[in-house]
């Protein structure tokens, strides 16, 4: 999987717009018909072909026991949640996008997404995302 941050994400981490832990996070999933545009995606409202299917709810779900750990080794801090499953679904999706969900899709600023590189399908069974053991993604000291 290859993980995006949104550009409008830095900028509102960056303000104190979001706030990883306490606000409700969400991942929704979306067709391979999705072009993610890191520039000019900036709220929910601009995330297109979310999937449908059974097993799954518009809009996806909430990220549970959020965290940043602080790696001091490797001088960096990693965003993490418990995985999510879709229990019982038919979906297809390719991406997977994370959004600060305010409640309206036109203020819910976007935070990244996963490619998958291919279709990732579910047929009357779980549809889970396993986040890496590292974090679902980090933030570093650049090396320049």
């Amino acid at each position: 999987m290859i993980w995006k941050n949104f550009n409008k994400w830095f900028e509102i981490v960056g303000s104190g717009g979001i706030d990883m832990v306490n606000d409700t996070i969400k991942v929704m999933l979306c067709t391979s018909s999705f072009t993610p545009d890191v520039d000019n995606m900036n709220f929910k409202s601009d995330i297109t072909n979310e999937v449908s299917g059974t097993g799954y709810t518009a809009g996806g779900q909430a990220l549970a026991s959020k965290a940043w750990t602080r790696d001091d080794a490797n001088d960096r801090a990693y965003f993490d949640a418990a995985d999510v499953q879709w229990a019982s679904s038919t979906i297809t999706a390719r991406f997977a996008v994370i959004y600060k969900d305010t409640g309206t899709p036109t203020t819910s600023p976007v935070i990244g997404y996963f490619d998958f590189e291919a279709d990732k399908s579910s047929d009357a069974g779980n549809f889970t995302l396993e986040w890496n053991a590292s974090g679902i993604f980090d933030l570093k000291n650049p090396t320049v």
